[in-house]
């Protein structure tokens, strides 16, 4: 046995519970003392033994009781000290709503104590009260000012963003239940994080890009149309022509480029404007890769579409926004194709789910995993992808990602390296599963 171990027993054996014990103990020994005066030889033995048995079992008994209770205790307080030094604040209540626990953190961001929280049992109408305005918002979220949910309905933990104009400030509220050693639901926990330096951060940050972008994309449009009408001169030679030509091909990848960023700060900022109406589906696909006809000719590489057999249903969809995300996805399956490559674009409805899918699969130089799980950040660009092609923003997949899941939509990957790849990504057919309203975008 360790020096722990002793240390421990030592500890247990100096608790209070523990006095009722030795009392005990010494009450078996007076006992048995008296026992031996008077009771023979013979019969003194056993009960010397049922003495000692007994005072065993009483010690071993309540040694294991005050054993877990003292270890609970352990727990308990360094449970509530975590608690209590955490950034974020706590708010611990029963399902009636009365506040059990508010740490230190939930003081000091709404500016109320512990004291007068801790047993309040929290109403809709605590809104009235002075200085419990934005501590009520966040107790039921339905009466702050704005609210974006951040889960799905019924799941936990719930995760909504709260924003406050007067004073200004970001809340991320989320909602766990707190069961027993049952089960069974006894109250709810809510977590709730001072967002508010990162919300402006980030609102600087898309603040800046936006005016850069707005101030490039002046000048850099009069470049294009400079070298658009020198590109029409019938007079260049054929080396000066090609030279034209190239900057031209630039020039436009430097507006793509510029267009991608302010496309990204709307997207982050929940403000990309989705105008939804019902579309063909299968026309409209055709007419994207209608308009990606000529760049697929150019690099050598076959496009076809695979048609439904049967009518499809009309999804709701910005046609100019969702666009751009198919569009971004054949050009890739193009750009990054083998040479006398092929483009599979199909359409066809999800058996058993009210979803269309649709899928671009490619014979190119394909992914590994590790680029994959990265495909869709912000800046990435595979390696493989800027051997190929060294333009390009990194922000094309990022972009159609979230123009799909702003339709209701998933986007999937699978590919291998060398073996082509396949985007596939869907489109809900009942308006009731497309998302109620835009919202800010978190990477």
């Amino acid at each position: 046995m360790n020096k722990n171990f002793f240390e421990g027993a030592k500890a247990v054996v100096r608790q209070p519970e523990f006095r009722v014990v030795w009392v005990a103990i010494a009450l078996i020994v007076v006992a048995f003392c008296v026992a031996f005066l008077y009771l023979p030889t013979g019969i003194l033995g056993t009960v010397g033994i049922l003495m000692a048995a007994s005072a065993a079992i009483m010690f071993i008994g309540v040694y294991r009781f005050t054993e877990r209770d003292r270890k609970a205790a352990i727990g308990k307080n360094e449970l509530k000290s975590i608690v209590a030094n955490l950034k974020d604040a706590i708010i611990f209540y029963d399902k009636d709503f009365k506040a059990l626990f508010f740490n230190p953190a939930a003081e000091r961001l709404f500016d109320v104590s512990a004291a007068d929280v801790t047993g309040h049992e929290f109403q809709p109408q605590d809104v009235e009260k002075e200085g419990w305005r934005t501590l009520a918002q966040a107790m039921f979220p339905s009466l702050a000012p704005t609210v974006v949910s951040r889960s799905s309905a019924g799941e936990y933990p719930q995760v909504l963003d709260l924003s406050f104009a007067d004073p200004t400030m970001e809340l991320r509220v989320s909602t766990l239940p707190v069961a027993d050693a049952q089960g069974v639901t006894i109250g709810f926990m809510k977590v709730i994080q001072n967002r508010t330096r990162e919300a402006m951060l980030l609102k600087s940050k898309n603040e800046f890009l936006t005016v850069a972008s707005h101030q490039l994309r002046t000048p850099v449009t009069d470049i294009v149309w400079a070298i658009e009408s020198l590109a029409g001169d019938s007079s260049l030679s054929v080396e000066s022509k090609k030279t034209v030509e190239s900057a031209l091909e630039a020039s436009h990848g430097l507006v793509d480029i510029i267009e991608d960023l302010l496309n990204v700060a709307k997207i982050e900022e929940g403000r990309f404007g989705y105008s939804f109406e019902s579309e063909d589906i299968v026309g409209f696909v055709g007419s994207i890769l209608e308009r990606l006809a000529p760049l697929a000719k150019r690099v050598g590489v076959r496009v076809r579409f695979e048609k439904p057999a049967g009518p499809l249903p009309k999804p709701l969809i910005d046609k100019q926004k969702l666009s751009l995300a198919l569009g971004n996805l054949v050009e890739n399956a193009v750009r990054y194709n083998s040479n006398d490559g092929e483009v599979l674009v199909r359409v066809e409805k999800i058996f058993d789910r009210p979803f269309i899918e649709i899928s671009v699969k490619d014979t190119g130089i394909g992914l590994s995993q590790e680029e994959i799980g990265n495909l869709f950040r912000k800046f990435y660009r595979a390696p493989g992808a800027v051997k190929v092609y060294t333009g390009g923003s990194g922000l094309g997949l990022y972009i159609t990602k979230n123009i799909i899941q702003a339709h209701g939509g998933e986007i999937t990957v699978e590919s291998e390296p060398s073996r082509g790849s396949t985007f596939r990504f869907t489109l809900p057919t009942e308006p009731k599963l497309m998302p109620q309203h835009e919202v800010a975008v978190e990477e």
